[in-house]
């Protein structure tokens, strides 16, 4: 199975992963795969262009190889904002979509403390793509960061 988890930065999406996806899964993570492709002492959260071009082409190639396993291994996927084509391809692969919104203030004061203030604009920019939508999983607001 495919589980796309979507959601604003700094919303849980990784948090809601580690409580959910066991050891044999296959997770897709922005973050964790540039912090594996870093040198020591890397920030978490903040990656240079050159790493993040590499990252996202590891990554493109990741998912193309990990959903042809779909039969046998769960496959985690974040998307923070996936567009209408990763949409449409999500569904014929019978993928579970996942929001992970603990709500704009939680988001905001979380980016604050833990994120580079440019992804303020990201989570701006999700939640006008959103607004409307049914919040679907997993508000964790009562998590303290």
């Amino acid at each position: 199975m495919l589980y796309v988890i979507t959601g604003p930065p700094a919303a849980g999406k990784s948090s809601y992963i580690q409580s959910h996806a066991k050891a044999a899964d296959i997770v897709i993570d922005m973050d964790l795969m540039a912090l594996a492709m870093s040198g020591p002492g890397a920030d978490h959260h903040n990656h240079s262009d050159v790493l993040l071009a590499i990252v996202q082409r590891a990554r493109f190639a990741a998912i193309r190889e990990a959903t042809q396993h779909l039969d046998t291994t769960d496959v985690y996927l974040i998307q923070t904002l996936p567009t209408a084509k990763h949409r449409a391809e999500y569904r014929r692969l019978k993928a579970k979509l996942v929001t992970i919104d603990p709500g704009r203030d939680v988001v905001m004061r979380r980016i604050e403390a833990m994120r580079q203030p440019a992804m303020k604009a990201v989570a701006t920019k999700w939640y006008k793509a959103n607004r409307g939508r049914p919040r679907g999983a997993m508000p964790q607001a009562s998590w303290e960061w």
